[in-house]
């Protein structure tokens, strides 16, 4: 596997399969002063002060071909982060504001979780190649995001999801910010904890507590929900971090800034920024569908990838912002 491959066994996020595709969306230029809602423009990003930290895992419950270790000291500079990901209020207002096309929308379809399907709209979806409890769904996008029929009027406060890493961009250069570099993503979803498994500690249900939202029972046919959640949790789910961020494992991947990468040796130690060019982007975080008998990509130091123009029901994002 080359670096710059997304890993062969990510069962996680199912990819576009190459083809004709549309243009690449642009990306609006940054919203003046009433052309965004406060937190979107950054007003309500948490300041972290960089610093060295310890990234990855050389734990042996980790992915060793995801490129999780080997352990490295990493200094950041300073820098602002979303205490959430952007949601489907803020998403919607970015699309009212500039008339932003997503490329879910643009392509005709996206990836839907079977199960979140009507019978009938599940039996004509093309499922995708080795997961089949994905389906490609016809006009499933951010607004609908499970096809025909579904919508977010309940969902305000949720994670905004069927967002590609170009559309994620768009949105953050629109807010006057940027997305977050792995490093960057990884130093404020550790919450200030040195080398713990996820950003609260090292047990998954401290004294029986859900932190995060993530599948619990047998994967993929039953879904307890003991965590209160069959699909996406509001983007302020859960108690944040120690830096005051939610959901840094589970609920929805997150989009990073990085190329993807397995090869850490020769990156610059002081704000990496992952290698010039690739084939994937760097996905963080875990997600809903997450579950330790196939993916337990939630803790803290996981990491997978997808095609930068892919889409699903669990993939979001947030956005980062110059000090």
């Amino acid at each position: 596997m080359s670096h710059a491959d997304p890993p062969s066994s990510n069962c996680c996020t199912p990819a576009r399969q190459p083809g004709t595709r549309p243009e690449v969306p642009s990306a609006p230029e940054a919203a003046g002063p009433d052309g965004v809602a406060e937190r979107g423009r950054g007003s309500e990003a948490v300041v972290l002060p960089g610093g060295e930290f310890l990234m990855g895992t050389d734990s042996a419950e980790g992915f060793a071909d995801d490129g999780e270790g080997p352990v490295r000291a990493v200094r950041l500079r300073p820098f602002r982060i979303a205490p959430y990901a952007v949601t489907n209020a803020e998403f919607g207002g970015f699309v009212a504001a500039t008339g932003y096309v997503t490329e879910a929308e643009r392509f005709g379809w996206s990836y839907v979780f079977a199960s979140f399907l009507p019978g009938a709209l599940r039996r004509i979806s093309r499922r995708a190649p080795q997961t089949p409890w994905w389906c490609g769904v016809e006009r499933a996008c951010w607004s609908a995001p499970e096809g025909p029929g579904s919508d977010v009027a309940q969902r305000g406060h949720h994670p905004v999801v069927h967002v590609s890493w170009h559309d994620a961009l768009a949105y953050c250069r629109w807010a006057g910010g940027r997305l977050p570099t792995e490093a960057e993503w990884e130093y404020a979803a550790r919450g200030g904890l040195e080398q713990r498994r996820y950003p609260w500690g090292d047990e998954l249900t401290p004294g029986g507590e859900h932190r995060c939202n993530i599948w619990q029972g047998h994967f993929p046919t039953k879904n307890t929900m003991d965590d209160g959640y069959r699909g996406t949790a509001p983007a302020d789910a859960y108690a944040p971090n120690g830096f005051g961020l939610f959901n840094t494992a589970g609920n929805v991947w997150e989009w990073c800034a990085d190329w993807w990468s397995t090869d850490h040796g020769r990156d610059p130690r002081t704000d990496p920024a992952g290698p010039p060019s690739g084939t994937a982007k760097v996905i963080r975080g875990g997600s809903y569908l997450c579950h330790d008998s196939y993916c337990n990509r939630y803790r803290v130091a996981a990491r997978t990838s997808n095609t930068p123009d892919s889409t699903t029901g669990h993939m979001g994002f947030r956005c980062a912002f110059d000090a």
